[in-house]
């Protein structure tokens, strides 16, 4: 029986020279590495108790969501600056050239809501990083962040010191 893993598919030298990309969009295109990787991040939250998901555009959106109808929970979007269209906090982080802005809706977390953050990977970290400020800033608490992937090489944990993280495949390098 295949592994998660072994629907990802890896590019040599993509973006650029020495890269190796790993692809999720072969993971969620298969019926079956689809349902593995949606099961396995239902079983990372387990029990859990907690309120609502939250997922970053877009691939967050793809993981996030099917979690948090399975596990009867509501789902947040946190999108790009300028997409959402009510009042909403934001928050900038650096990119490798660069930097990006995420936004969420002023009313979508609660003072006191328990949230669990799902996405389909950690590089850095900084993009879920923003993500757990702006759920701290509207006073909600992050109990659980899940990713279907980690490029381990480049230290994203550290970006979430003190939370609890997990990923259900981990590769080593970058």
């Amino acid at each position: 029986m295949k592994e998660l893993k072994d629907y990802v598919t890896a590019i040599p030298d993509f973006p650029k020279e020495g890269i190796l990309f790993r692809d999720i969009t072969t993971v969620i295109e298969d019926p079956k590495g689809f349902k593995l990787a949606i099961d396995g991040l239902v079983d990372m939250i387990g029990n859990i108790d907690f309120d609502l998901v939250v997922g970053s555009e877009s691939r967050g959106f793809v993981f996030g969501a099917p979690v948090a109808y399975k596990m009867k929970k509501g789902f947040v979007l946190v999108r790009k600056k300028g997409k959402l269209p009510r009042e909403t906090i934001s928050e900038s982080y650096d990119l490798e050239y660069g930097s990006a802005t995420l936004e969420m809706h002023t009313d979508s977390i609660k003072k006191g809501q328990k949230i669990v953050i799902v996405d389909d990977l950690i590089a850095t970290g900084g993009t879920t990083a923003a993500v757990v400020k702006m759920v701290e800033r509207l006073g909600g608490k992050v109990v659980k962040i899940c990713f279907v992937m980690e490029l381990a090489g480049l230290e994203g944990r550290k970006a979430l010191k003190g939370y609890d993280v997990d990923s259900l495949i981990i590769y080593e390098g970058k």
